[in-house]
């Protein structure tokens, strides 16, 4: 490599350029061709280089020793060479496959790592533990488990199809919607990151469009933060959504301003849902002046909403968030109905749309292709657990649970490997999996920095970051092409994960079925040359891999007029012939299959369930996305500034509480206690604060999270039996300005 150059590269929160000097990443720039480029880049340059590298393998002095009373997390390490880490860590994995089966080892590798095609941390360890006989696995994701659940229930596809095809584009919102409703909002800061990355960030310049336009946008946030200024804020209490949709529903049906034919044709059960918002067979009705008490939203407002949207073009769109509470099946469930009593699902311009806004691709004009794909082989083990539910199955091996209709057994775990991911950043009730985290027989993790995860692993992999090695960029929804060059050497000892896995493979005699014999540079080259052929089988122009590598990216033509299209307008069109993959092929208002699991709290239609509430614990925290690195990434250089965490909250309960702007503040209830910076705002209603993710776990010997990652707060419960997500909103917590030191 040259003293001095600068080359372009993209990650999950979009494209820029890289400024490298004497093997040492020393500035970044915005993508020239960025409409609004987010600021995260600004801190690869130290995090890169930063002192929190681990430098070379090593391994965790008590587990070497086999000193069970030496806790993971509060423990020594001692360094290794590479040739000892990888004999450790082989007879370990040899060791639990003879002695347990590969049915005792869990590949998590939840994360986001690199935005590379071929350098996927978590493709790179699934392909790996293939080779060697399969490991259990995980089901969904953090971000959407929930929803992954009830949508194929309703409306009888993958959530993630939906996500990305059956979706209205924002061209498609510019030229045919009159009305926005946004459950959650649309924050554009959450899009400023997508899986594989998002090059040209313009969320907020449709809102400036459709304002101009005199399109109806209403955001019903507890925040008005959550969405554009251009739209209307309709303040709510958080976890109270399906009541202010089952109040709509109510004025709808009670004003007749459904549409009983598209109920009728493509919906089924809708007779047996009204009887219950109706107020029919011992039910309480769904009033607006019922659903005002509990929502904190005007009986008037509600009646007006509901009126408002039942003429014109109408999209109900609703956030990820919401789902990611407890009983989170429900507000997607519902909004589904809602849409369905407007009739405008299969039109364009209306109908339902989930996440606008939560990543950056979503809604965007786009050709549906495949991506260059390093194949991660066949799992020979079925068994799996939903992604969030890592800490019940370590403290409950063998203990039984439900999910989605199943009786389910959860495993016995003797080995943890990890690639790729800060489950000490994004699990919830860290408190709880720190203790479960000490139950296997032993943790193995690849990072490139010392986290909270790494410090409670048993053998430590150093790994590289994307800027050490060279790959292939592409996303979903994403016009852009990127050949990501190698900036920099590997810092210290750093490998790429792939070299590891494969150092691993030929020490358990399975090097041929992970490598084929191939090396980085093969790989990518093979991945790319399918991808180059389906292209142009596609009709779609891109360049070969040695003319990429030349130019370093190039725009496809994949986000023409042509390219959008109508969701759900085949079924639409003829629900006979393309019907829904449901039991009846229709919208399931009422599904016969979820009222036969039996479960209290999410019967065979949507409900409301009251959020649970601890007198002693009066605000509700909302953890929403950092706007200032993705996830917990980058948050060694975000350390550095020595900034604590920061606290929304608004004036009148810090004014109850006598905190004040600035102040450090301790957030606690009966899970945990972090720190972090009060910053008081009129755009969060009172009784609710936020505290956004990211922080890296740092718990004082007392317990205190110095670092103000909420997820020491959170509830380790599922959203319901069904979709057993993450239910990290809306939770109790107290607040008070911190005294010690």
């Amino acid at each position: 490599m040259g003293k001095k150059f600068s080359k372009v590269t993209t990650s999950h929160w979009g494209a820029f350029n890289v400024f490298v000097e004497n093997d040492k990443i020393i500035n970044t720039e915005p993508f020239h061709a960025d409409p609004a480029p987010p600021n995260i880049s600004q801190l690869v340059p130290n995090a890169v280089h930063h002192s929190k590298r681990v430098d070379q393998p090593y391994v965790r002095k008590g587990w070497l020793k086999k000193n069970t009373t030496s806790a993971r997390g509060n423990d020594e390490y001692v360094p290794l060479s590479w040739e000892d880490a990888i004999e450790l860590a082989a007879n370990e994995l040899i060791r639990v496959k003879n002695d347990f089966g590969n049915e005792a080892i869990f590949g998590g590798s939840y994360g986001w790592a690199s935005a590379g095609r071929f350098h996927h941390s978590q493709s790179q360890l699934h392909r790996f533990l293939n080779s060697i006989g399969g490991y259990v696995s995980s089901y969904a994701s953090y971000s959407t488990g929930a929803a992954q659940a009830i949508i194929p229930h309703v409306l009888g596809l993958n959530f993630h199809k939906i996500t990305w095809g059956e979706i209205n584009s924002w061209s498609m919102i510019e030229k045919h919607t009159d009305n926005l409703i946004m459950f959650g909002g649309i924050n554009p800061k959450n899009s400023q990151v997508s899986m594989g990355g998002s090059t040209e960030h313009d969320v907020s310049k449709h809102f400036k469009k459709f304002d101009k336009m005199g399109k109806n946008m209403v955001s019903i946030s507890p925040q008005k933060d959550d969405s554009p200024k251009e739209t209307s804020w309709l303040p709510i209490n958080p976890g109270t959504d399906v009541a202010l949709m089952l109040a709509i529903a109510y004025v709808l049906e009670t004003e007749r301003l459904t549409d009983q034919m598209f109920l009728s044709e493509y919906c089924s059960g809708y007779n047996q849902f009204k009887k219950y918002f109706l107020g029919k067979n011992g039910n309480l009705a769904k009033t607006p002046e019922w659903a005002s008490k509990i929502t904190g939203v005007t009986s008037s407002d509600i009646k007006k909403l509901a009126r408002k949207i039942a003429f014109g073009r109408t999209i109900i769109s609703v956030s990820w968030s919401l789902q990611r509470a407890q009983y989170g099946e429900h507000p997607y469930w519902m909004a589904c109905v809602l849409a369905a009593m407007l009739g405008q699902i299969g039109l364009p311009g209306g109908g339902v749309g989930f996440g606008y806004g939560a990543i950056g691709n979503v809604g965007k004009t786009a050709k549906r292709m495949q991506g260059p794909l390093f194949e991660q082989g066949q799992n020979p083990i079925s068994d799996f657990i939903p992604v969030s539910r890592i800490a019940d199955m370590l403290l409950n091996p063998g203990g039984p649970y439900n999910f989605n209709g199943e009786k389910r057994i959860y495993p016995d775990i003797k080995l943890v490997y990890w690639c790729g991911g800060n489950p000490f950043h994004h699990h919830q009730d860290l408190n709880r999996l720190n203790k479960a985290w000490q139950y296997p027989e032993t943790v193995i993790v690849h990072e490139p920095w010392w986290t909270a995860t790494a410090q409670r692993a048993d053998i430590v992999f150093p790994a590289t970051t994307q800027f050490e090695r060279s790959d292939i960029g592409w996303a979903k929804g994403d016009p852009y092409l990127f050949y990501m060059p190698q900036m920099i050497p590997p810092v210290g000892l750093a490998k790429d994960d792939y070299d590891i896995f494969a150092d691993l493979s030929k020490k358990l005699h399975c090097k041929q079925t992970f490598t084929e014999n191939l090396s980085s540079e093969e790989w990518i080259k093979r991945i790319y040359d399918i991808f180059y052929t389906q292209s142009k089988e596609l009709g779609i122009k891109v360049s070969t891999f040695e003319e990429l590598k030349e130019k370093n990216f190039e725009r496809l033509a994949i986000d023409k007029d042509e390219d959008d299209f109508v969701p759900f307008k085949a079924f639409r069109d003829d629900p006979s012939k393309n019907p829904l993959g449901t039991p009846s092929g229709k919208i399931e208002i009422y599904s016969e299959r979820i009222a036969k699991f039996n479960y209290p709290e999410i019967p065979g239609h949507p409900i409301f369930n009251k959020p649970q509430v601890d007198k002693k614990f009066p605000l509700r925290l909302l953890s929403p996305q950092p706007y200032d690195k993705l996830h917990s990434q980058l948050q060694s250089a975000i350390e550095d500034l020595n900034k604590y965490a920061v606290l929304v909250m608004n004036p009148q309960d810090a004014e109850e509480r006598g905190i004040s702007e600035g102040d450090l503040i301790k957030t606690w209830n009966s899970r945990g206690s972090c720190l972090a910076t009060l910053k008081i705002k009129k755009t969060i209603i009172p009784g609710v604060i936020s505290l956004a993710t990211g922080a890296w776990f740092s718990p004082t010997k007392d317990g205190l999270d110095i670092s103000g990652n909420p997820n020491v707060l959170t509830a380790d419960t599922g959203t319901s039996d069904l979709g057993q997500g993450s239910a990290a909103h809306n939770i109790e917590v107290e607040v008070e300005k911190y005294q010690g030191v």
